[in-house]
């Protein structure tokens, strides 16, 4: 069973790594996620995962408080423009209100790093870096460096 988890991390660098790290170790694999700020220094993180009851342990003993958790539909989409608005579409007609939804396909990462030193470490500046593949994919850019490890 596909289950959507969420949790409340503090926003601070690092926060998201121990997420994955914790999980990972507990041997649970992320099949998706979204993760957003707010102003009140919170990060609110959904986490897509199969196996609930190793990933709540994991949690827990940690320290993560999972805020909700909900079953979910995964419904299988193509990359191509129109995708969304068409499957979106079609659950609409059929009665479904779509309360929350994430996308990741091609196991691609997405990051939105803000204007600061760290962010400007791996290619002078953040708006290099966010254009240069490599250094997004942190794989093997000459200019990367372990800020983006």
């Amino acid at each position: 069973m596909a289950t959507d988890v969420t949790v409340y991390l503090d926003d601070l660098p690092g926060e998201l790594g121990r997420l994955g790290r914790v999980l990972g170790e507990a041997g649970v694999n992320i099949e998706g996620f979204c993760a957003t700020t707010s102003a009140g220094g919170q990060g609110e993180v959904h986490v897509l995962i199969e196996d609930a009851a190793d990933a709540f342990d994991a949690l827990a003993a940690a320290g993560i408080e999972v805020v909700s958790e909900e079953e979910v539909a995964i419904v299988p989409v193509e990359d191509r423009p129109g995708e969304l608005g068409q499957v979106s579409r079609k659950l609409g007609d059929a009665g479904v209100n779509i309360t929350l939804a994430y996308l990741a396909m091609n196991s691609l990462l997405i990051r939105r790093m803000p204007s600061t030193s760290s962010s400007r470490r791996c290619c002078g500046d953040s708006q290099t870096a966010f254009s240069c593949k490599l250094c997004v994919t942190n794989s093997r850019c000459p200019r990367s460096v372990s800020a983006l490890q």
